[in-house]
């Protein structure tokens, strides 16, 4: 039986790090922070920072955006309304 180890919630990564741990390139976390998108980092001296927590928190954000994952703003869960004569 395999466990799986569980990271400390004050945990960071650096960018690297972060961007395996999204499945992204690095060079994708390059950009989003230079544009001011993406999860949240800082810096830690000269490194770029990522806190763990704030990492799930940013996928968590971004699955709940996402109409496709979160049924409550699909376009498809709304009531069709019925037009009449009047909106013609």
């Amino acid at each position: 039986m395999t466990q799986t180890k569980q990271a400390p919630e004050t945990a960071f990564l650096n960018l690297p790090q972060a961007a395996e741990y999204l499945g992204l390139s690095p060079n994708t976390l390059y950009v989003w922070r230079h544009r001011r998108q993406g999860p949240p980092s800082f810096r830690m001296g000269r490194r770029v920072m990522y806190r763990i927590a704030a990492l799930n928190e940013w996928v968590h954000t971004q699955e709940q955006a996402d109409s496709r994952s979160n049924p409550a703003i699909s376009p498809l869960a709304r009531s069709v309304r019925s037009r009449s004569r009047a909106d013609w």
